[in-house]
Parts: C-alpha cells; structure tokens; sequence
C-alpha cells in the first residue's frame, strides 16, 4: 500500500532568496521519525528520480512498511506547460500540499487567480493543507496613510491565507520558520493525521473489492468486447452552381439569344435559367401575366429593356432551326447590352457575387454614372414584387447563399409545362421537363440529347423501369440539388435510377439515408421489420454500390444475432457469409464462455449480481 502527496507552489521568498538548500517537503523527510531513511540518502534519492525539471520526486518509506511517494513542484508553469503531467499527479494524489511564501504578495495572487480555480475543478475529495511559510517584513509598522501602500501591500495577510482554505474546503496552517516544532509537531501532525486517515479509506476500499470478488466465488463473467467500428461514409460535395454555370458556355439547348439595338448578335441563354431568378424574365417571356406580378417597376423595367422580334424578314432568320428556334430578344439599353455577357454570367453563376459583377462592368465602362445605372437595373432585375428592393446593400449578400434558394427557384417549374420541350412518359402517364437542366445536371441525358439519338429529335420520351414516384424524386434532385425519400425501399430505387443516369452525387446521398435510417433503429425494430436486408445488399452490389454494400456487411455481422435468425439470411453468399462469421458480434467465444458462466453460476444456485 502507497500514498501519494502532491506538494504545489515555492515557499521561497522571490525579494530576498539565501539559497537555502532545504525546502518544507524536504525537511520533513528528512526529520520526521515516522519517515524512514535519513537526510542525506533522501537528497541523493530526489537527485535520481528527477522526472522533469519542473518537479521533483522522493519515495520513502512510512509508518514501517507504508511507500509514500511526495511530488514537489514549486514551479507553477506546469499547469500552462504540461496539463497532462499535472492533471495525472492531481488526479492520483492521496493529499495534496500548497504552499507559499507570506512575503511574495505578486506570486500569491497570480496563483489564486490563475491556478487555483484549475486545482479546485480538479479536486476529488482529497484532503488540502495550505501552509504559509515565513515571518512577514513590516508588520511591526503598519501603516494607515492611503499614500503609502508598498509596506501594506509586500505580504500576504492571514485573512487572505484564511480565504484561499475556505475556497478550497482546506487545512490553514501558518510556519514562521523550518524549525523542528512547526515542521515536526505543527505541520508533520496534521500531515500524518491525513495519512493516516487515507491509509483507512484505502483498507476499506481493498475490503469492498475483496468481498464483492469473493461473492462471484472466484469466477468473473466474461468482458464482451465493443464491435467493429463501421466503415465510414463520405458525401461528395456539391457542383450545382457549376453545373448551371457550364451551361452558359456550352451553347446546348439554347432557346433564347439577346441582340444589341444594331441587331447585332450579343449572347444566347436559357430560358428556364432566367426564369428561375427573375420575374422581370417571367414577364417577358409569358410565364407570368402583369396581373400576376401586380408591381409596377417590374412591368417598367422589362419594357424599358427588352423587346421580343418575331419578324421573319429578321437578318439571320432563314439560317435558324426550322423546327423550334430560339426566341429574339432585343436589347434596348447599349450600355446594359455592353455589359450583357457578365450580367448572364452574374445569373447563371447564382446572382450573388456582386463584387466579381461590379469589378466586370467598371472595366468596360469607364463612366461611373453608367456603373451605378447598370447595378441598378440589375438590381430590379433580381428584385421580389411587391417587396421593398433587399439587394440596395450588394456587400450584405456576399456570404450568403445563391439566388437559387430564394426569391423564386427551378423548384417552381418542376413537373410544371411552363417553357417544357421534352415530355417524359412513364408508367401511362407524362412529366414534363426542360432539357437546359437536364442537359447541364445530367451527363447521360446531355449525350442522349445532343448525340445522334432518337430522344436528340423526340419531344416524347419513354421511360422504363422507374416508376414515376422515383423518377420525380430523381428529377427534383437535378432542378434543387436535394432529395428526400419516403423510406429505405424508395431512397434504394433512387439510388437505382440514380446508377443508371450516372449520377454519382445522388447515389452517396440514398446510401447515406439508408445507413442514417438503419443506425437509428432499435434492436427490437429491426428483429421485427419486413425489409429484407440481405436483398438490399444485393442490389447494392448489383448497381456498383460498393460502399453501402460494404456497411450493410458490417451491419449484418454487428448484428448478427437479429440477422442470423431471419430466413433471408441463407441467402448469403459463400464469401459474405465467410465474411459476417469473422466479424460477428458478439463473437462466438464470448457466447460460449458466457454460457459456462451461466451454467456455472446456476449449478451453485447463487444469484449472479452481472446477469
């Protein structure tokens, strides 16, 4: 048996050190008769078992055959140095000692507000004595006058001393000198008397553990170990805007293109895109009545802007597509069609980067009263009717989201006809869609549309082996960049139709929702569910989903003992089941050593206090 003592601060005097070579702990090893050992073998020990420099070690013997073991540590800065260290030796300490120096007022109250309420939230009911160590300078003068406080305020006073034990549920005791009586009788009594009490509550705990093992009768129930960790899921980040953004550049399904007052060819565009952002757009194109929007700066702004030509006898008109061509928009405004490209590009990227449009547009006009013209146009552009304009302030919605997630979004023409050119026909009915998002969200239809194709010149498209739920659930995806399946079995026949247009993004996002929905059911859910689990892992083997198939096998084997009484579960594969026998849990070691102790336990006809 051991006991532990922690000894924290200096009781040296920082103003008038004599290099004295014995410290408090170290004068009471080396003359209190319960120690063992004398002085000299003491020093030559603490040499030797010097840990750190910030603290010393001595391990003598106590009260006969008792190892104490003493931590002194006069440096505080091991607490901002080590936290580890101090934080162990406060944690495993029987009792700990603070000590002081009465004449180093600085130090004492840099410890008090530094290091103390540290000490105390680390305490766990051990015994603290606080020892003031000295005789203070100028007491036998006080002094009252206001004017003079280095003679009152050089020495801590016994109040503050008091204080500091109260805070801490501690032992005061003041030392005047290292003598034998307040060494030996004053500071060693109250020590051993410590010691002595810490020597009883260790007996007493040995007694409980001894008899709480005895009523086991020798035989301890097995340790059932934790089980695998599971393989971790990584979601894929988000390329929405840039997808939309491409689209700019590519040129595919372009249905709208922008001309300057000189008719000249300015910049070609979606109007799906637009649309989304605008309601200046909306109107333009008869998405939207002037009824319907009822705000008179919008219905000026885009008459004052944009005009549609529909004349045939238009130059260049005989060169476009017989079948569907673009709409001609006329660009009433030459210094906002100078700045057309980047105002497109603004919009498509998520009409947020106002600095980036700001940059642009000073760089081709030199005026700055035309700068200030053309933001604000964009300004009403962008602008919600009936509401007062929220982007006056352009800076405010730098770190916010794109425009997509506000003021009206591609959500809004979702399964809608409004500016549709493609139908798809699924399950004997039809969803209506828009090959601009399409052809920018979806690489598969980007090549179905814009190869040599049946659906590159059909404006019915059949689809098979979807239903119609899951394919709107898909196409919500591609307009809003977000899903949210009804259960397990639908977030898998997304992730199916996901496997089969190639888009990786939705497919971690099903399989992220089938393992969240998985780990958040109850043992008893699970015993009881119908979904077949082992048919949901192959079909994620099926359609190249290698991770959710593997986190369904370590699934399976974690819970082995659910999974293993269901019939599916014959229909493992050799190889699987190879797989969830090796990292079953529990293990089949720790059900049989568990069984011998229940066998054993009942064959004594004692009451197991484990199980």
């Amino acid at each position: 048996m051991s006991i532990h003592i922690v000894a924290l601060g200096n009781e040296g005097d920082a103003f008038h050190q004599d290099n004295r070579p014995s410290g408090l702990i170290r004068t009471y090893l080396g003359r209190s008769p319960l120690v063992s050992g004398d002085e000299s073998s003491l020093l030559l020990n603490a040499t030797n078992t010097v840990a750190r420099p910030v603290f010393t070690e001595y391990q003598a013997s106590a009260f006969g055959n008792v190892k104490l073991v003493v931590h002194d540590c006069p440096v505080w800065d091991i607490f901002d140095s080590d936290w580890y260290t101090s934080r162990n030796l406060i944690g495993g300490a029987d009792i700990i000692v603070i000590k002081y120096n009465v004449n180093d007022k600085f130090s004492f109250h840099e410890v008090k507000d530094n290091y103390i309420p540290v000490i105390k939230r680390a305490l766990n009911s051990v015994p603290v004595i606080i020892a003031a160590v000295g005789t203070r300078q100028n007491e036998e003068l006080p002094c009252t006058c206001p004017l003079c406080t280095s003679d009152r305020g050089s020495c801590v006073s016994t109040t503050e001393g008091i204080q500091l034990a109260k805070e801490l549920g501690a032992t005061y005791l003041e030392l005047h000198s290292l003598d034998d009586f307040y060494i030996g009788k004053y500071f060693g009594g109250v020590l051993e008397y410590f010691m002595i009490q810490a020597l009883n509550q260790k007996t007493s705990d040995k007694m409980k553990k001894r008899k709480m093992s005895n009523s086991f009768h020798g035989i301890r129930p097995p340790q059932l170990e934790q089980p695998e960790k599971m393989p971790v899921l990584k979601a894929e980040a988000s390329h929405y805007n840039a997808d939309l953004n491409n689209l700019l550049f590519c040129c595919q399904c372009v249905d709208v293109v922008f001309y300057s007052p000189d008719l000249k060819d300015v910049a070609e565009a979606h109007k799906i895109v637009l649309c989304a952002v605008s309601h200046v757009f909306m109107l333009l194109f008869n998405v939207k009545s002037p009824a319907d929007i009822q705000d008179s700066s919008i219905i000026r702004t885009t008459q004052d802007l944009f005009a549609i030509n529909r004349d045939p006898a238009f130059p260049g008109a005989s060169q476009e597509s017989p079948g569907n061509p673009p709409l001609r928009v006329i660009v009433k405004d030459a210094v906002f069609c100078s700045c057309l490209s980047d105002i497109l590009r603004f919009i498509y990227s998520g009409a947020f980067q106002w600095e980036e449009l700001e940059d642009d547009i000073r760089k081709k006009l030199k005026d700055s009263g035309d700068v200030t013209n053309v933001i604000e146009k964009v300004k009403c552009i962008l602008k919600t009717p009936g509401k007062f304009n929220c982007l006056r302030n352009c800076k405010t919605y730098q770190a916010r989201k794109p425009l997509w997630f506000y003021n009206t979004s591609l959500k809004f023409f979702l399964n809608k006809p409004m500016l549709a050119d493609v139908v798809f026909e699924i399950q004997g009915t039809t969803v209506p869609a828009h090959r601009a998002i399409l052809v920018a969200r979806c690489e598969v239809m980007a090549a179905m549309f814009n190869g040599n194709y049946m659906e590159a010149k059909s404006v019915l498209i059949p689809v098979y082996g979807v239903s119609k739920e899951t394919f709107l659930s898909f196409l919500e995806y591609l307009y809003t960049d977000s899903c949210c399946p009804a259960g397990i079995f639908q977030a898998m026949c997304l992730l199916i139709c996901a496997e089969m247009y190639q888009v990786s993004r939705l497919q971690h996002i099903c399989e992220l929702f089938i393992i969240t929905q998985l780990q958040s059911m109850p043992s008893r859910e699970l015993a009881s569910m119908n979904l077949d689990i082992v048919d949901l892992l192959k079909k994620a083997k099926f359609h190249h989903s290698d991770c959710l198939s593997t986190w369904l096998l370590h699934f399976i084997a974690t819970n082995y003992l659910i999974f293993s009484q269901k019939p599916e579960f014959q229909d493992l594969s050799v190889e699987e089941r190879s797989f969830v026998e090796k990292h079953r849990w529990p293990s089949n070691m720790y059900l049989k050593q568990l069984a011998e102790y229940r066998k054993y336990i009942h064959s004594r006809k004692c009451r197991c206090l484990v199980m």
